[in-house]
C-alpha cells in the first residue's frame, strides 16, 4: 500500500476538482441515500483471488513490494496470499498458539477476535507490524501489540518469535462484548488510527459517544514512533485534544470565550474524533488523505462518515443521533424537530424498517462494512461499502455538487471488511458468520478474498460473485 505524506495527499487533494468540491453535509437533505448515479454509472464486478479462510475480517498488504495480501482470520491467524492467488501453508501469525495455556484471542461472541492487522509505513527496514484482538486473558480488552518480523522467515512469525518481539502499544477496556470498533490503519500522516466502538450492550449505555474521558466510542490517533521502546506509544502535538487536559494555573479574566472551551480537564489526549457507534471499518482515501468510516447502526439506519484529511476534532453525534437523525428513534423522523447533534454523515442506508412502525423491506440492511476507496477504472474517490446481512453493494462518492450513494449490486455474500493490495485495489473478505448461526470461528463455513474490478476489466474465465436481480 503506497503511503503519501501529508504534504502530498494536500497537494494531491488540490489537484482535484471533484475532492476540492467535497464537503460534510450541513443539511439533512443533503446526505446521500441509496438511488443515487456516480459520475459515469459505473459497473463493477468482485472477482475471487483466494478462498477457504476461516471466518476473514480484514484485509491489508505490508507495502513492501513483495505484493502478499494478508487476510485476517477472526480465530487469531493472519494467512498469506501470495501474487499468483495461492494461500501459504502455515499462517504469518497464529495467535491461538503463542499463549502456553491456549489461545490468546477471546472469540465467545462473534463481535471478538482478531480484528485487523497493520504494518508499520517502514516495515520493509523495521519488520514492525500491529494486531489488534480481543484478549482472552483479559477478558475481551482490546488489545493493540506490536511484533517484529524475522528477515530471514518473511513469511512466519512463529510463537518463540511473537513472545520474544511483542510490545504492547495499547489496552482498551471493554465492558461488554460487541462494539469492539477494531480496525487499525496507519494514516497517510504516518499515525497510527485505531477505531474503537462505544463498549457494547445497544444504545451506549456509557454514554461513551460524548464522554472525552473514555477511549470508546472514538477514532483515535498515536503515535507509534517513540526514541525510548519501554514508551507505548507518544501523543501527536496536532491532535486536537493533545493538551485540552494540561495542568495549568487557573485565570479567570482576560480569556475569550474560544480559549476556555479548549479546556477539557478530563479529555484523552489519544482521540482524534468522537460520537462514532461502532467504526468497525475506516478507510483512507489514497489519492487525497481523506478519511471514510463505516460506522455500524443501531435498529434503523447504517451511515458513512467523511473526514477530509487532517480535520481532526469532529463530533459525529452517536448516541444523540443515528446517522442523520435523532437517537433514540421513536417514530418517523420527518416528524421530530429535534436539533442535529454534531457532523452529518455523507451518506446512509435503512434497515427494513428505517424507523418504529414503519413499512417492512426486505432489501434493508443491518450492518455497514467499509471495503476502501477505489481510484481506478473510471472512479475517482469512491468508497465502497457492503451490508452484512443483505449483501448489497454500495458506492459512496461525489459528483462536484453532491454526495451521491449508488446502488452497485447485491450479492449472495455476507461481506465482513476490505482493504488494498499493493497497487491500490479494494480487496473484499466475506464470511458466514452471523450471530444466530454462529458456530465458532474454525467451523463456520468458510469466506474468500475478492478484488473489486470494473466489469470491463474481469479477466477471462476468472470467478466473479453472484448477483441478485
Amino acid at each position: 500500500m503506497k503511503r503519501l505524506p501529508v504534504a502530498m495527499a494536500c497537494a494531491a487533494l488540490l489537484t482535484t476538482s471533484a475532492a476540492f468540491a467535497k464537503e460534510v453535509p450541513t443539511s439533512i437533505d443533503d446526505v446521500a441515500q441509496p438511488g443515487g448515479t456516480l459520475p459515469g454509472n459505473p459497473q463493477i464486478a468482485f472477482v475471487q483471488v483466494a478462498t477457504g479462510f476461516l471466518d476473514p475480517v480484514n484485509v491489508a498488504n505490508a507495502g513492501d513490494g513483495t505484493g502478499r495480501i494478508f487476510v485476517v482470520e477472526r480465530a487469531g491467524r493472519i494467512q498469506i496470499v501470495g501474487k499468483d492467488g495461492a494461500v501459504n501453508d502455515e499462517p504469518f501469525l497464529d495467535l491461538t498458539s503463542i499463549n502456553p495455556l491456549g489461545s490468546d484471542v477471546q472469540t465467545g461472541f462473534v463481535e471478538q477476535g482478531l480484528y485487523s492487522v497493520a504494518f508499520h509505513p517502514d516495515f520493509a527496514s523495521n519488520g514492525y507490524f500491529y494486531v489488534h484482538y480481543a484478549s482472552l486473558p483479559f477478558n475481551g480488552d482490546g488489545m493493540i501489540v506490536r511484533f517484529t518480523v524475522d528477515p530471514e522467515s518473511p513469511d512466519v512469525v512463529d510463537a518463540d518469535r511473537a513472545n520474544g518481539t511483542a510490545k504492547v502499544i495499547m489496552r482498551i477496556e471493554q465492558p461488554w462484548y460487541n462494539h469492539n470498533g477494531g480496525q487499525i490503519e496507519f494514516g497517510p500522516d504516518g499515525m497510527l488510527y485505531i477505531g474503537s466502538g462505544d463498549g457494547g450492550w445497544e444504545g451506549d449505555p456509557y454514554e461513551a459517544g460524548q464522554d472525552l474521558s473514555t477511549l470508546l466510542a472514538k477514532i483515535l490517533r498515536i503515535d507509534v514512533n517513540t526514541d525510548d521502546d519501554l514508551v507505548p506509544y507518544k501523543i501527536p502535538a496536532d491532535n486536537p485534544f493533545a493538551s485540552a487536559s494540561s495542568e495549568r494555573l487557573m485565570s479567570l479574566f482576560g480569556i475569550t470565550e474560544e480559549q476556555f472551551s479548549k479546556i477539557k480537564t478530563r479529555s484523552r489526549p489519544e482521540i482524534w474524533s468522537y460520537g462514532v457507534r461502532n467504526p468497525y471499518e475506516f478507510s483512507f482515501d489514497q489519492k487525497t488523505g481523506d478519511l471514510f468510516i463505516a460506522d455500524v447502526g443501531q435498529n434503523h439506519w447504517e451511515e458513512v462518515i467523511f473526514e477530509k484529511a487532517g480535520n481532526g476534532g469532529m463530533n459525529y453525534g452517536w448516541p444523540r443521533m443515528e446517522a442523520s437523525y435523532c437517537h433514540p428513534m421513536t417514530g418517523d423522523p420527518a416528524e421530530s424537530d429535534c436539533a442535529v447533534v454534531g457532523s452529518l454523515p455523507v451518506a446512509q442506508y435503512p434497515h427494513s424498517a428505517p424507523f418504529p412502525g414503519a413499512p417492512e423491506d426486505a432489501s434493508g440492511g443491518c450492518s455497514i462494512q467499509g471495503f476502501g476507496v477505489v481510484n481506478y477504472g473510471g472512479m475517482e474517490g469512491v468508497y465502497m461499502v457492503g451490508d452484512w446481512c443483505s449483501g448489497r453493494v454500495f458506492g459512496v462518492g461525489h459528483d462536484g455538487e453532491n454526495w451521491q450513494l449508488q446502488d452497485m449490486m447485491q450479492t449472495t455474500m455476507q461481506f465482513t471488511a476490505g482493504g488494498y493490495d499493493e497497487e491500490g485495489m479494494v480487496m473484499v473478505v466475506n464470511a458466514n458468520n452471523f450471530y444466530l448461526a454462529d458456530q465458532g470461528p474454525d467451523t463456520n463455513p468458510p469466506g474468500a478474498l475478492w478484488r473489486i474490478m470494473p466489469v470491463a476489466d474481469v479477466p477471462e474465465g476468472a470467478v466473479v460473485a453472484d448477483s441478485v436481480q
